[in-house]
Formats: structure tokens, sequence, C-alpha cells
């Protein structure tokens, strides 16, 4: 694989787009469902590279191919068969993020008088507790990653385990991405962990801006760099319009 030119200067977003990728690195024949813009394009890119059996829709009800164009229908009754089936990894936002992984989408206060309305619940119960579900933040602060939510929408390691093994059979939360650093939980109790930082972040920065105490290793790796061919892809061909630095300002 080649690696970027001394002259190429990666941008935040698309060390972000890279992290975003890797989500659905081996994922085999699932359906991808990325939510947000950077998201998305990493999902492209994933197929266009090391992930070419994953499955993208248009949003709606058709499976597509690299160029938009339909390749087959999935109506909403296939699209749950492969969601509680596992065949699905979504990469949802968040409001709100605590170290075990619980999200919360819902609203802001308590939930009997919410200081503010958001989403709702959505769908957010059914993907963490059926399909592998990731999490994208581009704005990384402790407004987002709290001690503890607000209201559980999508199911954290915690609340899994509380429930018993109807919960916990098919959670998995692979990773969380935000315009600071990759996150997973692999930790001997299931919180969350510093994988990588983005290029130019440091380690002050992300503990500055988490809510709570973040486990990491001794020397925290920085996120891999894109190849030549990858910065081509996301520059030429998944995203021309650079679209990418309106949700990851440059820095």
């Amino acid at each position: 694989m080649s690696t970027p030119t001394p002259t190429d200067t990666v941008s935040r977003a698309e060390y972000c787009v890279i992290a975003c990728a890797e989500a659905w690195r081996d994922n085999g024949e699932v359906l991808a469902s990325p939510m947000g813009l950077i998201p998305g394009i990493g999902a492209r890119l994933a197929k266009r590279t090391f992930a070419p059996d994953l499955l993208l829709t248009d949003g709606e009800a058709m499976i597509v191919g690299l160029d938009g164009t339909p390749e087959g229908w999935l109506p909403y009754r296939h699209h749950l068969t492969m969601v509680t089936g596992g065949r699905r990894h979504v990469m949802m936002g968040a409001s709100q993020l605590d170290r075990f992984g619980n999200q919360n989408i819902s609203c802001i206060g308590d939930w009997e008088r919410p200081a503010r309305q958001l989403l709702g619940v959505r769908g957010a119960p059914a993907n963490t507790l059926n399909n592998p579900t990731s999490y994208w933040v581009p704005k990384h602060s402790t407004r987002v990653f709290v001690e503890k939510v607000d209201m559980i929408c999508g199911v954290g390691h915690d609340s899994a385990e509380a429930a018993g093994p109807s919960a916990t059979r098919y959670h998995r939360l692979p990773r969380v991405v935000s315009d600071l650093g990759v996150f997973d939980f692999e930790t001997p109790d299931r919180s969350m962990r510093l994988a990588s930082l983005h290029p130019g972040v440091s380690v002050a920065q992300v503990r500055e801006a988490t809510g709570f105490a973040l486990a990491m290793a001794d020397d925290v790796p920085y996120t891999r760099e894109p190849t030549a061919e990858e910065l081509r892809l996301i520059r030429e061909v998944v995203d021309p319009q650079n679209t990418r630095d309106r949700e990851v300002k440059p820095v």
C-alpha cells in the first residue's frame, strides 16, 4: 500500500474519514448504515478499498453501487431482518455518551421535564441490542462525553450487562470516532478507552474535553495515515466538493 508523499497535508476531517472507514474493516457482507457526512464518506471509501463486500443504500429503499446506481431493493421488512440478524453495522451520532457507551439522543435534563428536547429514542435501543453500533461525534466536548447520560437511548455495556443475556447476546460497540481521536471499549470493565489520537491532538486536549476519566495506554498511538490512493479517492472521487471540511473544520 502506498503512503502519502511529504507534500500531502492530511486534514483533520480526512483523518476522521479514515477512522470512520476503519469501523467497517473485516465486516464482510453487511449493511453499512452511516449517519452523518463524514461516516458516509468513510463507508464509501471502505467499500472502494478494503471492504468491497459492504452493502450501501440510498438511505431509503435501494441497495446502491459505488456510483449510486440502484442494484437491489431493500424494503423495510428486509431491512429489519438484517438489523435483528446482526447483518448491519450502523454508525450513529450522539448528543451524550458516557464511559460505558450509553448514548442519549432524546433529551437533555430530567425526562419528565427536559431542558431540551432532541430527536427522540428512535431506533437506538434496537440498533445496539441487535447489530454492531459505532458512534460519530464531530465536536468532542464535555457536553457530549459525560459521566452519566440524561437518558439511555443506545444501550451501553453496563446497561446491557444489567439486563442479562437477552441484551448482551448481540451487543457490540466497536468504536467511537470524534474530531479528536478514536475510542473503543477494549478494557476489563468495558469502559471507554482512548485508542488513538488524530495527529495534532494531545492527550491533554482529549482529557480536558471529556467529562470522565478515560482508560488509555502509556503511549497512545496516532490514527493511521491515509494512503496516497485513499487520499486521491477521498479528494477526487468520493468527496470532490470537500464537504468533509464543513463538518470538521481545518485546524
